[in-house]
């Protein structure tokens, strides 16, 4: 089969579009002809060296297709179903996996990481891994759901308790999770202030939802949230890029507040004022993906039309160095997404 590979760490040159071994498939597995696989920042993080991996490696932790092939033990899905993937490992064994909290399993892995993943023509996942696609989605479409809308959806809703009337700051809404985190915040009634590095970026972001847009290359953030909440502050930070806004992020918050987090694009060590989070009351939010049973809640208000995917751009998995240095470059709004 065609797939793109790295031999060796470094930068997107090492990405190799080649032939590859076709997987084979175990009792429990499922075999999936990916149509649509798209781009996030962990696919670069593994390709520099950052996270330790088998080599050689395939990357693509968001994925959808046809079902081609079933293990002998698999009964959830059928041969020629349209699906997606739920992308976190989980043992089925432990604990919070029997609680339904797959995102902190003991032996949690993401796919795509831990295992090869969907920049192929074919990709296997264990057979829990799989959900029907809703009608009328494309499988680009598809494959822009799992990941980020199921972490942006643990963030607010889960772990952060998003309420109706409450105010959020989006950092970096143009990202693909940034851009699932404005609708979340929305449908759930909430006031939304949005960051960007663009002013185009930000009318996007404003008809994805946003009721305050804040250019961060053109004003202070923290200063610009004090100005809309009235010195107050937000009472939720979606934070995700790191080092660069994390001081900021809990600088905009007001009493109470929450700063939720699950990533660190511009770096992972940050200075904390230790005064603040107890003189303030603050709460800090760390988040891994988030449950199946979450994704379910997601396909279905997907199905509904009450959240939309956010595609800048689809384009053939022999481009994916070239979709990689798009990204690294913020250069899109929303999602990448390849097409074997």
């Amino acid at each position: 089969m065609k797939a793109v590979r790295y031999h060796d760490p470094g930068g997107p040159e090492v990405l190799k579009y080649e032939e590859a071994p076709k997987p084979e498939v175990s009792d429990r597995e499922v075999l999936i002809n990916v149509r649509a696989c798209s781009l996030n920042r962990i696919d670069i993080w593994l390709r520099s060296g950052l996270y330790k991996t088998k080599l050689p490696h395939i990357p693509g932790s968001e994925f959808a297709g046809d079902v081609a092939e079933v293990g002998g033990a698999v009964t959830n899905v059928k041969v020629g179903s349209k699906v997606l993937i739920y992308p976190g490992i989980f043992d089925r064994t432990c604990e919070y996996c029997l609680l339904g909290e797959e995102n902190q399993c003991e032996n949690f892995g993401i796919i795509g990481a831990a295992t090869d993943g969907g920049y192929a023509e074919y990709a296997k996942v264990p057979s829990e891994n799989v959900f029907p696609i809703p009608d009328g989605l494309s499988y680009a479409e598809a494959a822009a759901i799992p990941l980020v809308f199921v972490t942006a959806w643990h963030m607010l809703i889960t772990r952060a308790g998003l309420k109706v009337g409450e105010t959020v700051l989006i950092q970096a809404a143009s990202s693909g999770i940034g851009s699932a985190a404005v609708q979340i915040a929305k449908l759930a009634g909430a006031t939304v202030i949005a960051t960007a590095g663009s002013d185009e970026k930000l009318e996007k972001a404003r008809k994805l939802g946003a009721d305050y847009l804040i250019n961060y290359t053109k004003k202070d953030f923290a200063s610009e949230v004090a100005g809309i909440t009235g010195g107050v502050g937000a009472h939720v930070v979606f934070e995700h890029t790191g080092a660069a806004t994390f001081k900021g992020s809990l600088s905009s918050l007001k009493k109470n507040g929450r700063l939720v987090i699950a990533g660190a694009t511009t770096g992972a060590e940050a200075e904390i004022d230790i005064r603040q989070l107890y003189s303030r009351q603050l709460s800090i939010i760390g988040v891994m993906l988030g449950t199946r049973r979450e994704l379910v809640e997601i396909i279905r208000l997907v199905g509904e039309g009450r959240l939309s995917l956010v595609i800048d751009r689809v384009m053939p998995l022999s481009d994916a160095a070239k979709a990689h240095e798009l990204l690294m470059d913020r250069k899109q709004f929303g999602k990448i997404v390849l097409e074997p």
